[in-house]
């Protein structure tokens, strides 16, 4: 355990992605079987311990230290497992610190009336560092800065292959991993994936730069619509159907109406969507509502009707197609959708332009309402997994911008939770004749490290009230700090008061030179809500 807490904390305080691969890989390699599965099942996020959960640990350190303290200390630090960790008080004469492999054996097989008796145990016999990860194993939150395609990517580094050969195996694969650390360390054969409708790696796009499409002949290439959606991958094969994320997490169970739907043999690329009753794609936020839930009700299946736009076709029928010509793909794709009985798969259609300046209109300005954008791949392209150069590209429309004024702020996790870095923000309205702010949204991104402290010491500066870990901040016509907020699109939210709600809000640059009551008003964003986002598609 301690080796592991030791590799978390080292995860935790390395910002760059190299340096992460280097001390995963160095962890592979040092450590025996089965640690080593096991610290890989955690930091993928393969172990979901049902019988311990963050309320469990709150009242075990509740019981052991002042609840007044615990309560003001987390407020501070604003993450559950260091607080814990550095606020329990040891106890003489404990037990051996216990192994990994032992805490995860218990954790696999206690009851939960069992449960925290056995960890209290543990977190006597530990240190601050060695409790800190087992709380973060416990309550599943690692929070180190480390993806499941970065753990993936290490893997790769450690074996000396290809990255998607790991990702093609992953499914089925289960913790420890025997058979794939002896695979990568050459002393067995390849581990043959016996997983059903397994995930295959997804083909990625580059985003378009100033001049990046400069000396390409627009024939060579399609274009198609960019949709706010999820990217999806829906195989069905040997009479299993799997639905998966562009990450390959398997989302099957969350959406049985599409699963139903999957009346093929192979398997296809494409975006997840909502469709509203007139037939036309519903906004994100739609979409949200049935995501990460474990079950949804017939009313939400009703309610939300959920369908893919298809882009691609990876297999057709047995065939592996990933490496024939786009164009040749496309042909079996719309095949198989002409073929499909239900509307619940339909076909992303191509774009017709002539020339650059033309598909640049077309993106900077779609005719549908939920349109990211346009996408671009050239006609002989093959599926390859990743972000290979030279083939597809995305070309998002420019976001929108809105002067904002900073309202709240509140303690971030982690490295930053000696900082205010969650900053909810507001526009103007009149209220019986005065002039008071809206919220209209959150941003915790889209700033440098130097200009959060800035923002932090202007938020301590400025406090006017105290919510826990929430700060209310000065802000009045006279006197506020301005954020430009840029953000994806609207949509129309009965749950917030100022009945709007925001795509992808970040802050785009801090507006110390504008005067509070200069920021935007909350009209100016339903006008665009009612022009661009509540048009019909054309």
């Amino acid at each position: 355990m301690e080796r592991f807490a030791a590799l978390l904390d080292r995860l935790s305080y390395t910002p760059q992605r190299n340096g992460k691969l280097r001390l995963l890989v160095e962890h592979f390699r040092r450590e025996p079987d089965p640690d080593r599965g096991y610290a890989l099942a955690a930091l993928t996020g393969a172990f979901d311990f049902k019988t311990a959960k963050a309320a469990a640990i709150r009242q075990l350190v509740s019981e052991r230290v002042d609840p007044v303290l615990f309560e003001l200390s987390y407020d501070y630090v604003g993450d559950l497992a260091e607080t814990a960790a550095l606020i329990w008080p040891q106890r003489h004469g404990a037990n051996r610190a216990p192994d990994l492999v032992e805490v995860i054996d218990g954790l696999m097989t206690v009851s939960r009336a069992g449960a925290p008796a056995l960890i209290e145990s543990w977190l006597d016999a530990l240190d601050a560092q060695g409790r800190w990860a087992l709380l973060k194993l416990v309550t599943g939150g690692m929070r180190v800065g480390v993806s499941a395609r970065l753990a993936k990517t290490a893997l790769a580094q450690f074996g000396d292959v290809d990255v998607t050969e790991i990702e093609e195996l992953w499914h089925g694969l289960e913790p420890p991993y025997d058979s794939l650390f002896a695979w990568l360390e050459g002393k067995a054969d390849k581990p043959i994936n016996a997983a059903k409708a397994p995930f295959r790696p997804v083909m990625l796009a580059h985003p378009v730069e100033d001049g990046g499409l400069d000396g390409l002949e627009p024939s060579d290439f399609i274009a198609e619509y960019k949709w706010d959606g999820i990217r999806i991958q829906a195989v069905s094969e040997d009479g299993v159907r799997r639905l998966y994320t562009r990450t390959g997490d398997d989302i099957s169970h969350t959406f049985p109406d599409v699963l139903a739907a999957l009346e093929f043999e192979g398997a296809i690329d494409g975006e997840l969507l909502i469709r509203t009753p007139d037939g036309e794609v519903a906004p994100f936020s739609d979409l949200q509502q049935r995501l990460n839930r474990k079950t949804v009700s017939k009313a939400m299946l009703t309610r939300l009707p959920a369908f893919i736009r298809a882009y691609d076709i990876l297999v057709d029928g047995e065939e592996d197609v990933r490496r024939l010509p786009l164009t040749e793909r496309r042909t079996r794709l719309e095949a198989l959708v002409e073929r499909a009985p239900s509307d619940r798969i339909d076909l992303s259609d191509t774009i017709g332009f002539e020339d650059w300046s033309a598909l640049e209109t077309l993106r900077a300005d779609p005719p549908h309402a939920h349109a990211e954008g346009v996408m671009i791949k050239r006609r002989d392209s093959a599926y390859q997994a990743g972000r290979p150069k030279g083939h597809w590209w995305k070309h998002k429309r420019d976001p929108f911008l809105v002067d904002a004024v900073l309202m709240y702020a509140q303690r971030g996790h982690g490295k930053r939770s000696s900082f205010y870095s969650d900053y909810t923000f507001g526009v103007w309205r009149e209220e019986d004749g005065v002039q008071v702010l809206a919220p209209v949204g959150k941003a915790y991104f889209g700033f440098t490290d130097d200009e959060l402290k800035q923002l932090d010491k202007f938020v301590r500066d400025n406090t006017v009230d105290r919510f826990g870990p929430v700060r209310a901040v000065k802000a009045r016509p006279d006197f506020g700090l301005v954020l430009e907020i840029a953000f994806e699109g609207l949509n129309r939210s009965p749950r917030h008061k100022s009945g709007i709600a925001m795509r992808f809000p970040r802050i785009h640059r801090i507006r110390w030179d504008k005067p509070a009551g200069e920021a935007d008003w909350l009209i100016r964003l339903h006008q665009l809500l009612e022009e661009r986002f509540d048009r019909p598609a054309i």
